[in-house]
């Protein structure tokens, strides 16, 4: 989509530092061992008063960062804590000494070295989560292995805002779940279908996936994949690319038939005009676009020029890490984080159902919409054939801020 893209956003640009007041009258190397000395003592006294009052930690925490406490046992630490923060020793009330705790970085956030180290850590996650076979991975790495850059972005460029722990703590609080639909057969999918026609989910023929490949919450999205790449990825694993239509209705709330979403037949640029123009303009959270529900408040890579693995992160948000931004049927981040391939047919015989035969099609926006609204987003709109390689071409397009997610034909009931 580099062509498409619009001139550089002023948002991304590098800005000058604050000012800062004037540093003392000492010597760098006297103020580096005053500041050593302090930091020793404060750590000191701060470990003490989490040996010694159950709690404590979290009033540790509460007291670097300025955030509340609330807990009865981080309250009686509190004391302890501010005592250690202005250098004292602190009085340790007559408790018995409970076993010490060791407070350790979660490790998942800490950003890989290298793009092995980041493939190495996604296909561990997929094999957990997923419940994949050994086959079935085999084939995943397989595919990643042929090309030079599919991953979750360039390590050395991405620059992601929001880490996978404190996504994990945001849908704890909101209670999110992936969901579990025997009828889907595979975690995280949910049935689609049109209750504007009085279906159910119990009447569905296809499934789609809540999330972005890989369909896993709080995992970073999988980018650089081209069309081609996308539609393998999802047979690898026992699902097929979705077509433009099923991505819709998942957005809309509602999968309407292919006859109706499709002018068969007619050239492409001219049957997305006449589906653009008559098309309900809804996003997957409720009739107006609001960009601050969804993933769109991350920034592009200063001098990126519209794509390109060297010059650009995928500077993405774990995926499923906005609640509201959610459709009725149940599928997030339809609308940020990455813009997803799809397939678009021209003739009835190219639905995926049949095969990978249709056209590319891009759906949805991505990380940086709040500040670069390049295009429409809303759930029925198709864009132009930017992507016009065939699905399976082995030129079909790729970048850093687009991604892809599979569907499922399944047999109701």
């Amino acid at each position: 989509m580099s062509r498409h893209e619009m001139p550089r956003d002023p948002a991304c640009a590098p800005r000058p530092p604050a000012s800062s007041d004037p540093l003392p009258a000492l010597s760098t190397g006297a103020r580096a061992a005053t500041r050593r000395r302090r930091v020793r003592g404060t750590t000191a006294a701060l470990l003490a008063a989490v040996a010694v009052v159950p709690g404590a930690a979290v009033a540790v925490v509460a007291a670097w960062t300025g955030a509340r406490a609330p807990t009865p046992e981080a309250r009686s630490a509190a004391p302890l804590v501010a005592g250690a923060l202005r250098g004292r020793a602190p009085t340790a009330p007559s408790r018995p000494t409970p076993e010490r705790v060791t407070l350790t970085v979660d490790d998942e956030d800490i950003a890989p070295a290298t793009l092995d180290e980041q493939r190495r850590r996604l296909f561990g996650a997929m094999r957990r989560e997923l419940a994949l076979s050994d086959e079935a991975m085999r084939r995943v790495e397989e595919i990643f292995a042929a090309s030079p850059v599919l991953g979750q972005g360039n390590p050395a460029l991405s620059r992601h805002p929001m880490s996978r722990s404190e996504c994990r703590r945001i849908r704890a609080i909101a209670g999110v779940e992936p969901a579990r639909e025997p009828a889907c057969g595979a975690p995280g999918m949910v049935p689609l279908f049109d209750p504007t026609r009085g279906q159910t989910a119990a009447s569905a023929r296809a499934c789609i996936d809540q999330l972005e490949f890989p369909n896993i919450p709080c995992e970073y999205p999988v980018v650089h994949v081209r069309a081609r790449e996308a539609a393998l990825l999802c047979r690898a694993i026992g699902k097929r690319i979705c077509d433009a239509h099923e991505w819709e209705g998942a957005c809309a709330g509602a999968l309407r038939e292919p006859d109706v979403e499709y002018a068969w037949e007619r050239p492409r640029h001219e049957a997305s005009w006449h589906h653009n123009l008559l098309r309900e303009k809804v996003w997957s959270y409720g009739p107006e676009k609001n960009h601050a529900l969804c993933a769109t408040g991350s920034a592009r890579t200063p001098g990126c020029p519209g794509g390109g693995w060297d010059r650009c992160g995928s500077n993405t948000y774990p995926t499923g890490a906005f609640p509201a931004c959610r459709s009725s049927l149940g599928v997030f981040d339809l609308h940020g984080n990455v813009a997803e391939h799809m397939s678009l047919p021209i003739l009835p015989g190219e639905l995926a159902r049949h095969g990978d035969r249709g056209f590319t099609e891009m759906k949805g926006s991505w990380f940086a919409f709040s500040s670069m609204d390049v295009h429409a987003d809303d759930c029925r709109w198709r864009a132009p054939a930017w992507h016009g390689t065939r699905l399976m071409s082995k030129s079909s397009h790729a970048n850093y801020h687009l991604g892809f997610r599979c569907c499922k034909d399944v047999e109701p009931p």
